[in-house]
């Protein structure tokens, strides 16, 4: 059935597709692999017609010269009923082999590696709802399309046998005087050419159902804009939650970064919008290290603990904007800072000190 809802004009993500497909729900023609079954189970019985020969008048042979010597006892009985069966069994067995082989490579083909039990699973609610069920199979464009295919191949399957009697009625009257082989031989080339007559066109309907059935199950599968929005966002997770997550994030940062700056020997300032916290310990590494940084609101709480613990604030504009640019937290300054840091530290007393 064609799409319904107008709103639904997005293709399919691939999350929608994989859960319609774990459901069950693949695109499937149904007539394709009954076509191909049937034109390889007439390939086979070609091929296969001298093994039939022999088989069959094996047993022919047997049950008209042999068995009528047979004496019937239990035990003959029994190795008669095996030996039937077996040799039913040889008989049938390759033909269905053969069937049951290209009906899964079709069925392969289409649907790929697929397995759920979903589909086996009754659903109550269509059961009950026979008024809605009548209506999807009597009314509905697939209960149409799925009569409109099988009166078309009715059709087919009809004209076949008579294009071919049609032409070969004339070589109807010397059958008569045919041997029991040739006139075998002649009833099997013509039903196997009334067969390969019928599955020209039973194959093209097949292709032309297989193409219908995946373009049905993609209007089916479309989705709305809405629903693909939705399904981002669960992807990506809510911009609300997101947003709500990293402004909690930042500030753990903040108090984490704003707990350290007791630890720092300068405070570097542009002088009101940004606020750059520098550490220098010959032990824990070889340069300068920052250990807060911050623009606007967060500058001013690091001058402010700053100013708590006595920490020095200088005001050197570019300097700041540089570290705030170029430096992350925790890390060290780049080499072609060294000099103006170096001079910065130099004019504090706590290095003053340590200089004398």
């Amino acid at each position: 059935m064609g799409q319904q809802d107008p709103s639904r004009t997005e293709q399919a993500t691939p999350k929608r597709r994989k859960k319609v497909r774990d459901d069950g729900n693949v695109p499937k023609g149904t007539e394709i692999g009954k076509t191909m079954t049937l034109l390889a189970g007439a390939i086979a019985l070609r091929y296969l017609v001298p093994f039939y020969y022999t088989q069959l008048s094996s047993i022919y042979r047997f049950f008209f010269i042999d068995g009528l010597r047979l004496e019937l006892t239990p035990q003959s009985v029994y190795e008669l009923f095996i030996w039937c069966v077996q040799r039913m069994a040889l008989l049938i067995l390759p033909l269905m082999l053969v069937l049951l082989f290209v009906a899964y490579v079709t069925l392969r083909l289409q649907v790929g590696q697929l397995w759920t039990t979903k589909v086996m699973k009754p659903k109550f609610g269509k059961m009950f709802n026979l008024v809605a069920g009548i209506k999807r199979l009597m009314l509905s464009p697939q209960a149409l399309m799925r009569f409109g295919r099988s009166l078309l191949q009715a059709v087919v399957v009809a004209i076949a046998p008579y294009l071919i009697i049609k032409q070969e009625f004339r070589n109807f009257l010397p059958l008569f005087y045919s041997t029991p082989e040739a006139l075998s031989a002649y009833i099997l080339t013509t039903g196997y050419k009334m067969v390969c007559y019928a599955l020209v066109p039973m194959m093209l309907i097949a292709l032309a159902d297989l193409w219908y059935t995946r373009w049905n199950y993609e209007e089916q599968i479309k989705m709305t804009k809405e629903e693909v929005k939705d399904e981002r966002r669960q992807a990506e997770g809510d911009p609300r939650i997101k947003a709500h997550q990293r402004q909690k994030m930042m500030q753990m940062m903040a108090k984490r970064m704003l707990a350290d700056v007791p630890k720092a020997d300068v405070v570097v300032t542009n002088p009101t919008h940004i606020a750059v916290a520098l550490r220098y310990d010959i032990m824990e590494a070889p340069a300068p290290k920052v250990l807060a940084k911050g623009v606007d609101h967060l500058a001013e709480k690091i001058k402010e603990v700053a100013r708590e613990h006595n920490i020095p604030i200088r005001e050197d504009k570019p300097l700041a904007q540089a570290l705030y640019k170029q430096v992350e937290i925790g890390e060290v300054i780049p080499e072609e800072l060294y000099q103006a840091v170096a001079a910065l530290l130099a004019r504090l007393d706590k290095f003053k000190k340590t200089k004398r």
